[in-house]
């Protein structure tokens, strides 16, 4: 009786075998360089689609190509988590067609196929210009311009989002770091907060002034004030509280006003200061402690009816 080869072994011969023919070849050295749609091969190959179709059955059965479904359309390429001995096994195959008469015919097919994949999406881009930047927010909302950002955060911060009124800020930071603390003086907007965050369990909301944070010293990473500090009776003290509670070599980030002349929002909006200048803001920074101020007029959105903000960061003396 003839023993069985192991199934490692006879795997290989199939894949050796599913190689010998040069159709088949010619639909992996496409498919190691870029992935294609049936109908796009055949354009390249100058097949019929029930042949290309039966080779890459073949393929696809023997390990050489896995597909992936986008809607109703279905994309090929070469696996790229080929074991050792089939990748050898294509690398051989592949050095042997360097003479081939149809690599050279099917390479400049194949760019074709993909400037034409390119134009349309070109194409599409060339006609939305206009609207693309309201197109994209309805498709993945307005924090997808800056959240992925917040991949540059140290995973292991701990951040205060100090003013933290509904939770907005600290629901999109709590993903990247290991800790948020948001205060907020406001139970109505904590309210609000604790619904918004009531699946992250790595933020930690507190009720209190930004004037006397219940945050113990050296406790963040990095304080976050965004379009709060106008709302506080002594800016100054604010600031000099987030040096407190910021570690040595830890980082403040305010986002607020630059100064303006719209006195009417502090009777409609509860302003208590129009904005801020950039000597006003250097100053109390020195006065808290903090080291390397950096102050960035931000230009205005177009659409905006509110004044002009500006972005400052600074750093706790190490």
């Amino acid at each position: 009786m003839i023993a069985q080869a192991p199934a490692p072994t006879r795997d290989l011969l199939s894949r050796f075998e599913s190689l010998g023919d040069e159709n088949r070849l010619r639909i992996l050295t496409l498919l190691d360089r870029n992935e294609f749609t049936v109908s796009e091969l055949v354009s390249v190959l100058q097949l019929p689609q029930s042949t290309v179709s039966r080779h890459l059955r073949v393929l696809a059965d023997d390990g050489w190509v896995r597909r992936r479904q986008e809607g109703k359309t279905r994309y090929y390429r070469m696996d790229g988590e080929l074991e050792s001995g089939a990748r050898e096994l294509w690398r051989l195959a592949e050095g042997s067609l360097a003479g081939a008469r149809w690599i050279r015919d099917d390479a400049e097919r194949a760019e074709s196929v993909l400037a034409e994949r390119r134009g349309r999406a070109a194409a599409f881009f060339s006609e939305s210009a206009a609207e693309w930047d309201t197109l994209r927010d309805d498709l993945f909302g307005s924090d997808a311009r800056f959240a992925p950002l917040f991949g540059l955060f140290d995973p292991e911060w701990t951040v205060g989002d100090l003013g933290a009124g509904t939770g907005t800020l600290a629901n999109m930071i709590a993903p990247f770091v290991t800790r948020v603390v948001a205060v907020d003086r406001s139970p109505e907007m904590l309210a609000a907060a604790a619904v918004r965050l009531g699946e992250r369990d790595n933020v930690d909301i507190r009720e209190g002034e930004l004037e006397s944070l219940p945050i113990d010293d050296d406790a963040l990473d990095l304080a976050v004030l965004m379009l709060v500090l106008h709302f506080a009776l002594d800016p100054g003290r604010v600031l000099a509280e987030a040096a407190r509670a910021l570690a040595p070599g830890g980082r403040l980030l305010v986002l607020d006003m630059r100064a303006h002349e719209r006195d009417e929002y502090r009777e409609t909006m509860g302003h208590l200061w129009p904005g801020f200048t950039e000597d006003q803001m250097r100053d109390w920074t020195r006065l808290a402690g903090l080291e390397a101020y950096h102050h960035i007029p931000l230009a205005p959105e177009p659409e905006a009816s509110g004044p002009a903000l500006f972005a400052a960061t600074a750093r706790k003396t190490v």
